[in-house]
């Protein structure tokens, strides 16, 4: 199979987690604390993905400037975007509660949350393919990671669309839609940056991880503490630690 067309099908399985979490999240009831939890894990998943596989493999081959100023302009760049939504409706597109509003209460929200969504997920798709460009195949660790986080990500914010009154046809077809572009975007990481200069790639790549820590910390903490409370670092800290053995176990 050729490298780009891997790049496409590696990014839309990592987009597919989503809707797995969806249909779950659909088909049953999942307590709030279940919820909590595995949001909670793969909170650390991700941060572990982002530490290990992006930010210090940026900096090893591009440097530490294009990766330290990469990084801030990713949590900058997400900040403001995630401020903008937040306004029109999405700030809790994530919460499995009763938080998020219908369009009764707040006309075009659900066009916000539907961006917001592809907000938090092109960042993760996108670094899949970069990684693509200088190992030729797609990393286990970072596609695992992309995978067992989306998971959650997907199920609590379905159940709280559900919530909202929200029907299947919008919820389904938000994240198939998102995961079709999570493999774009993985496409478009590998295609664009062959054979750029690794400080570029480093940047690119450092932004992504920003983008991915200032999610985490503003859209799937809030909800891992919803219900977890004490539990929430614990449990993060079991998804760390996993995703930190995937990575080392894969070389």
């Amino acid at each position: 199979m050729p490298v780009w067309l891997q790049a496409l099908v590696w990014g839309t399985v990592g987009g597919a987690a989503l809707v797995v979490g969806s249909a779950i999240s659909w088909k049953w009831r999942i307590p709030d604390k279940v919820v909590s939890t595995i949001m909670a894990f793969g909170a650390g998943v991700l941060i572990a993905a982002l530490a290990f596989e992006l930010v210090d493999e940026a900096a090893e081959t591009g440097g530490l400037w294009p990766t330290v100023g990469g990084f801030l302009a990713g949590a900058v760049l997400f900040a403001a975007a995630n401020l903008l939504l937040a306004r029109r409706g999405a700030k809790h597109r994530k919460r499995s509660g009763g938080q998020q509003p219908n369009e009764g209460e707040k006309p075009g929200s659900g066009t916000a949350i539907a961006v917001g969504a592809l907000l938090d997920g092109i960042p993760e798709s996108l670094v899949l393919g970069l990684g693509m460009v200088a190992a030729g195949s797609v990393s286990p660790a970072m596609l695992a990671a992309v995978f067992i986080s989306n998971v959650p990500e997907g199920l609590s914010s379905s159940a709280g669309m559900k919530k909202a009154g929200r029907s299947a046809g919008y919820v389904f077809g938000v994240w198939g839609g998102i995961a079709l572009l999570c493999g774009v975007a993985s496409l478009l990481g590998f295609a664009l940056l062959q054979g750029a200069p690794e400080e570029l790639i480093a940047f690119i790549t450092a932004l992504a991880a920003g983008a991915i820590l200032a999610m985490i910390a503003d859209t799937m903490i809030p909800e891992a503490f919803e219900q977890h409370h004490i539990l929430t670092g614990l449990t993060a800290s079991f998804g760390f630690v996993i995703a930190f053995a995937i990575h080392s176990a894969g070389g």
